[in-house]
């Protein structure tokens, strides 16, 4: 786990602390830490400098009385933890969110606690939350990943090997996230000295501009991604068009190369269909060995029901996995979602599992499938969120062309993923004319045909706003 520097007026404080950019945790150490840096907060945020000095004596002269007099004898130190917890915590926190433009979280540790915090923090990166149940045991293979699956395994067994980078394309859901943590546990198991790095690849665009940002030294953030034996990007297609942030990817993937670490990533497309990509990070990309994982066909859907099934202790009769793998032929969380529904029924109704309790249960799931048509305020949401602009400005007045461009695009979406007219599109749109939505329609259609790139953010926002549901 890296840590990057204190911002320079915040080590103004004498003490010692630390700033996990990843989990957006301030860490305070000691009684100095646990009074000083939230005092320091709190003079440049919500009461001042005066306030500030007040709260320190609110703060310390309870703990001193209560560490004096209380019956448990608490230490000195773990009543101020106590008291600032319960009192000022949150007012500290909002005085991060202030200084540094999102939420942080504060840990108060006693100096007691803080060895055990360093040991856990010079660990190795995981691979992120529980994922120990991915393992290549439990990846249910099929005909339309056995390839991809086989890879996979081949790196985790030899990394740095032949297939390097390894890079993994398929549709959202169908088992490229549970192959990359795969490796990651098989790796970290064969060869625990490893560094092993998993990130999503919008979670290296944010680190990498709250960095640029803040004015935060590069070096801390190179360093926690290029000294690593294991190097794992998921859904790398978000890289695309973020020159920063090709720029460090580039540089980060010939550091690792060079040095014979093995490099993987995932997408939800082939190199070449990547357009807004940098040249030179496809052919990166392309060096190494592609595979595709494809929807699983029937027999792969009946098998990953009776697996999704045994892993929750029920058994499901053939004709409700027949039911289910006929209907349900997207991708594995779907399928994992229905076995959820069904046992949900099975445990809080007391229905036995068969064709009727299931029809009953994932009903809903077939009529959203058969019947999605996502809101108008969720693809302008996503439009803005992929533009990096509010969502009032894209169905404001304003003639700024990036601005232009977005809103056109998110009337073209419109139109294409809803049944609304266009007099009901121009109403998203502050009342515009039904002309005026049709030409952006059509400059939008010309557009793409000009510019491929076009294409493919569109793609990009249709794929946001269908996983938005």
């Amino acid at each position: 786990m890296a840590y990057v520097p204190v911002p320079k007026d915040l080590t103004k404080v004498k003490t010692k602390v630390a700033f996990n950019l990843t989990k957006r945790q301030l860490i305070c150490f000691g009684g100095g830490g646990l009074v000083g840096v939230p005092a320091y907060l709190l003079a440049r945020g919500p009461v001042g400098s005066t306030g500030a000095m007040f709260l320190m004596l609110g703060i310390m002269l309870p703990a001193f009385l209560m560490a004096m007099y209380e019956k448990d004898g608490l230490p000195f130190e773990k009543v101020v933890r106590n008291i600032i917890r319960t009192r000022f915590l949150s007012t500290v926190e909002q005085a991060l969110k202030e200084l540094f433009s999102f939420d942080v979280d504060v840990a108060l540790l006693l100096p007691e606690e803080r060895d055990a915090y360093a040991r856990q923090s010079a660990a190795p990166a995981a691979a992120g939350g529980d994922v120990n149940k991915y393992t290549f045991e439990r990846f249910v293979v099929g005909s339309t990943n056995r390839f991809a699956y086989t890879a996979a395994k081949n790196v985790a067994e030899e990394p740095g090997g032949s297939y390097n980078p390894l890079f993994i394309y398929g549709q959202s859901g169908l088992g490229k996230t549970h192959l990359l943590h795969a490796i990651a546990n098989k790796v970290r198991h064969d060869h625990p000295g490893f560094r092993i790095m998993y990130v999503q690849s919008e979670d290296f665009v944010n680190e990498l501009i709250g960095n640029l940002r803040r004015g935060i030294d590069m070096q801390g953030f190179r360093e926690k991604y290029r000294q690593v034996d294991l190097f794992l990007m998921d859904d790398v297609q978000f890289i695309a068009g973020k020159d920063s942030s090709e720029e460090e990817l580039f540089h980060t993937f010939n550091t690792l190369y060079e040095q014979k670490k093995q490099v993987a990533f995932t997408s939800d497309r082939p190199p070449h269909e990547m357009l807004r990509l940098e040249q030179r990070l496809k052919t990166r990309f392309e060096q190494g060995l592609s595979a595709d994982i494809q929807p699983p066909d029937y027999e792969t859907r009946v098998a990953l029901l009776k697996n999704k099934a045994l892993e929750r202790g029920i058994s499901l009769p053939d004709p409700v996995l027949s039911y289910v793998a006929e209907n349900i032929t997207s991708n594995v969380r779907q399928i994992e979602g229905v076995v959820n529904k069904i046992m949900a029924f099975q445990e809080l109704m007391g229905a036995q599992v068969d064709v009727d309790t299931t029809i009953r249960a994932v009903r809903d799931i077939l009529r959203a499938k058969e019947n999605f048509l996502p809101s108008a305020e969720t693809i302008i949401q996503e439009v803005a969120r992929f533009y990096d602009m509010d969502a009032s400005a894209v169905t404001g007045q304003s003639q700024n062309k990036e601005i232009s461009t977005a809103r056109n695009v998110a009337m073209y979406i419109i139109r294409e993923m809803t049944q609304l007219s266009l007099a009901e599109i121009g109403q998203q749109f502050g009342g515009r004319h039904h002309s005026t939505v049709l030409n952006s329609i059509n400059r939008v259609e010309k557009m793409m045909k000009a510019q491929p790139e076009l294409m493919e953010i569109i793609r990009d926002i249709t794929n946001a706003v269908n996983s938005a549901y």
